[in-house]
């Protein structure tokens, strides 16, 4: 049996539509009314809740309450480390999705020497940096910041100094840049990008399996096509946004949603096929937003796959 240790990080710093960081609580509501311990029985690590700094000036808009979020990005990442030292399973539940920024650097201090690679469940490919973003969310940047990524060439926005050294900053977190390289990335479920993104993408051949590759090959088989892809590394990392999920079939509960996506039972096939591998080190759920939940769903949908990811987790 692995043992697992639940994070909570109720921060929605980098989010550009408020209520990400209240999806926690939506979750352990969803609990408490289907009479599920997964809170009440399993160990929980719970970071201070940030939203005060929501009131602060933004002084970087291209990259908006950067600094801040540099500051939890570097605490999850602390907490990440901790609990794989205490040989616990890092299973993150957060607001908004600049959070995997500090997942993949917790990762990576934990393991200096390991070859980190990524499996991100996302409508969105969150590729963007201060020089390329069209709305200056950072939940749209972990990844260009886990990877050391500037995208200078396809720059839209003249970046000031202030948000360059903050910047700069989050991508060197832990002393350590890149956590991670763009051919040890795996999208799936992805159906949103912009041209920026896209651009780097093609630059650095990143594999993506979209929703009608998981349709046409079953959801078996992507898996195995994801994990051969990144047979060469040494740790993985999987980071499920639930705005992967079709919101026609679960809700509108979240940031951004995108017609078209995974259905719930496809998520927790993928994700239960990729947690038999040792390599996974660590999981992560964010973006559930109950303000914007037209049904009052996102929360006993995401709850159904949490019990789901651990109970596999209690199997190994």
């Amino acid at each position: 049996m692995k043992s697992f240790r639940i994070i909570e990080n109720p921060s929605e710093l980098g989010a550009g539509t408020r209520g990400s960081s209240l999806g926690i609580e939506a979750l352990r509501i969803a609990a408490i009314n289907k009479k599920s311990k997964l809170f009440y029985k399993n160990e929980v690590v719970t970071l201070t809740k940030n939203n005060k700094k929501l009131f602060k000036p933004i002084v970087t808009p291209h990259a908006i309450r950067l600094k801040q979020i540099y500051n939890r990005i570097k605490q999850l990442g602390l907490e990440v480390e901790n609990s794989i030292s205490d040989r616990r399973f890092p299973l993150v539940i957060s607001g908004d999705h600049s959070s995997a920024a500090g997942t993949i650097a917790g990762l990576k201090k934990a393991y200096p020497e390991h070859r980190i690679g990524v499996v991100w469940i996302d409508a969105h490919s969150d590729m963007h940096t201060p020089y390329t973003t069209p709305s200056g969310n950072v939940h749209g940047m972990p990844l260009a910041m886990a990877m050391g990524l500037d995208n200078k060439k396809k720059a839209r926005n003249e970046v000031v100094d202030r948000t360059l050294d903050y910047w700069e900053n989050c991508k060197n977190i832990f002393d350590i840049c890149p956590k991670m390289n763009p051919e040890d990335l795996v999208f799936i479920g992805l159906r949103s990008s912009e041209e920026e993104e896209i651009s780097l993408m093609n630059e650095y051949n990143v594999k993506k399996i979209l929703v009608d590759d998981v349709r046409s090959n079953g959801t078996k088989q992507i898996v195995t096509d994801t994990l051969s892809h990144l047979k060469n590394c040494d740790s993985i990392y999987i980071s499920l946004d639930v705005d992967s999920m079709d919101p026609d079939i679960t809700s509108y509960g979240t940031g951004t949603p995108v017609k078209n996506g995974l259905t719930p039972n496809e998520v927790i096939e993928i994700v239960s096929l990729l947690l038999q591998d040792e390599k996974i080190k660590a999981l992560e759920l964010c973006e559930i937003n109950p303000l914007l939940d037209n049904k009052n769903t996102m929360a006993e949908i995401s709850l159904v796959i949490l019990e789901d990811i651990i109970h596999i987790i209690n199997k190994e």
